[in-house]
Order: C-alpha cells, then structure tokens, then sequence
C-alpha cells in the first residue's frame, strides 16, 4: 500500500505552515517553492484542509495561509483519513455491498485489524510533535 500524493504532500504544507506561525499568513506559492511542488496540486491539497478548519486564509498584498488551530491538536491520522477519503485499507470495510463475500471472507477481518493498527500510529502522532521532529533534524 502507498499513501496518495495527497497525502504526503498535505501533511508537509500543513508542517510548513506550522513551522512558520510567527511569520503570520503564508503565502502558498512560497511553501510550493520550499516543496517543489506545483502550486495548482497545492491549491488542490489546500481546499480539503480549509473546510475541515486546519487551514485559514486571507486575500490581499498580506493574504496567504495559516494554520486555524493549534499543532498540538492536529492528529495526523485525521489528516491522513481526510485527504485519504477515509480510513479503511480496502472499500469492503466502509461498503460492505462492495463484495459480494463480505459475509463470508477470511481476510476483511485482518484488513479491519490494519486499519485501525495504522490510522492508531498516525493518531499518535500530531502536527506539533512532527514540527519538533523537524527542529532536530534541521529542516522541514
């Protein structure tokens, strides 16, 4: 299984966002800078994090983005679940009638287990501890 660019590249803007809080609103084609990554995927990546009020913004010369709550109570398996489209490893777990064996298949019960393994060890993990994670190792 690999996580979606979605994924990894929405929980390095909200890293960069909060590393940057005393800097005020950021400007997203200066965090797509500091990524490489193109400024129209991050304007995409943004949106989902705005409506679920880890991000604000502003318009004008001092607009950008900025974080809408504290690191300490952004969990990274919400982030992850979110841009993810949920929280389940295979689409039989949130559909059952996706399958037509759902009733009677050995493995849903370890993909059930995997999920919740998975998203457990990125809940455990927020924004604010990675933003410390990346002060040790000099960067983000």
């Amino acid at each position: 299984m690999k996580l979606s660019t979605k994924s990894r590249y929405g929980t390095r803007l909200l890293l960069d966002l909060a590393g940057r809080l005393d800097a005020g609103y950021i400007q997203l084609a200066d965090v797509a800078a500091r990524l490489d990554v193109s400024m129209k995927y991050l304007e995409q990546i943004i949106l989902p994090l705005k409506r679920a009020r880890y991000v604000e913004s502003t318009r004008g010369a001092r607009g950008g983005h900025r974080l809408a709550r504290p690191a300490e109570e952004i969990r990274m398996g919400e982030v992850v679940a979110l841009l993810e489209g949920g929280v389940d490893l295979v689409a039989c777990l949130s559909s059952p009638d996706f399958c037509d064996k759902t009733d009677t298949c050995a493995t849903r019960e370890l993909w059930r287990q995997a999920s919740n393994a998975f998203f457990d060890k990125l809940n455990s993990v927020t924004l604010a501890d990675l933003v410390k994670e990346g002060c040790k190792k000099g960067g983000f």
